[in-house]
C-alpha cells in the first residue's frame, strides 16, 4: 500500500490539478454525446492532463464508460470519486483504477480498500475525523468541502500528509491552493461549463505544458 502511496505522492508534486467528471445519463444512450465527450477528452489529454477521476454510478454502463477511457489512455491517472460502499470500490478495482475518493471518512470503508491494496483517500472537513484518518495510517487526504472545513485544521501543522483541496473550486484556485501548502486542487463542477470542458483548462495546460 505504502508504495501505491508513495507514488500517488510523487505525481502530486509534478501534478497541479484533478479533473472530476460526473457522466450524464445520455451519455451512456446517445452516440453523439459520447463521441463528442471523447474528443473533448483527447484534446485535454494531448495538452498534457494527467489527472482524472469519475463519479462512479452504480450502473453497467458506467464501468464500460470508464474502462474505454482507461483502454484509450493508459497512462492517465485514472481514478473514481463520491466513492459510498463496497461496490464502488470492487467496481473501481475491477477496472484495475489507480484510486477514489469518498466524499467523506468512513474508516470502514477505507480499512476495507486497504485490505483490498487499493488507495482510497477520504474527503475531511473536521479535526476529529482527521485525526483518525491520520491514525489509521492515511497519508493523502482531501479537504472536503474546503469552505467548510473546521478553522482548527492547519494542514502546515502535518508534514507527512498530503493535502488536496475540493469544493466549488475551478483552475484559476491552483495557483491560490498551492500556495496555501495543498499539493492539488479538484476541479468538479466548475470544469464544465455549458456542458463543454471549461476552456480556461485548456489555457492552463497549454500554458504549462513544459513546466
Amino acid at each position: 500500500m505504502n508504495i501505491k502511496e508513495d507514488s500517488f505522492s510523487e505525481l502530486l508534486k509534478k501534478e497541479s490539478f484533478f479533473l472530476m467528471i460526473k457522466p450524464e445519463e445520455n451519455i451512456y444512450s446517445n452516440t453523439s454525446i459520447r463521441n463528442s465527450f471523447f474528443e473533448e477528452l483527447e484534446s485535454l489529454v494531448k495538452l498534457g492532463l494527467k489527472n482524472i477521476e469519475i463519479s462512479w454510478s452504480n450502473n453497467e454502463n458506467w464501468l464500460d464508460l470508464v474502462s474505454e477511457i482507461k483502454l484509450k489512455y493508459p497512462k492517465i491517472n485514472l481514478g473514481s470519486a463520491s466513492i459510498v460502499n463496497k461496490q464502488s470500490v470492487e467496481d473501481s478495482l475491477k477496472i484495475g483504477l489507480n484510486f477514489s475518493m469518498m466524499k467523506f471518512w468512513d474508516k470502514d470503508l477505507f480499512n476495507y480498500a486497504k485490505s483490498k491494496n487499493y488507495l482510497l483517500i477520504p474527503g475531511i472537513k473536521n479535526l476529529k475525523d482527521l485525526e483518525e484518518a491520520i491514525n489509521s495510517n492515511c497519508n493523502i487526504i482531501k479537504i472536503y468541502p474546503i469552505e467548510s472545513k473546521d478553522s482548527s485544521i492547519d494542514i502546515l501543522n502535518y508534514k507527512n500528509i498530503d493535502f488536496i483541496a475540493a469544493g466549488g473550486l475551478s483552475i484559476n484556485d491552483v495557483k491560490t491552493y498551492k500556495s496555501l501548502g495543498y499539493k492539488a486542487i479538484v476541479i468538479g463542477d466548475k470544469g464544465i461549463k455549458n456542458k463543454i470542458f471549461d476552456p480556461k483548462i485548456y489555457e492552463w495546460l497549454k500554458n504549462n505544458k513544459n513546466n
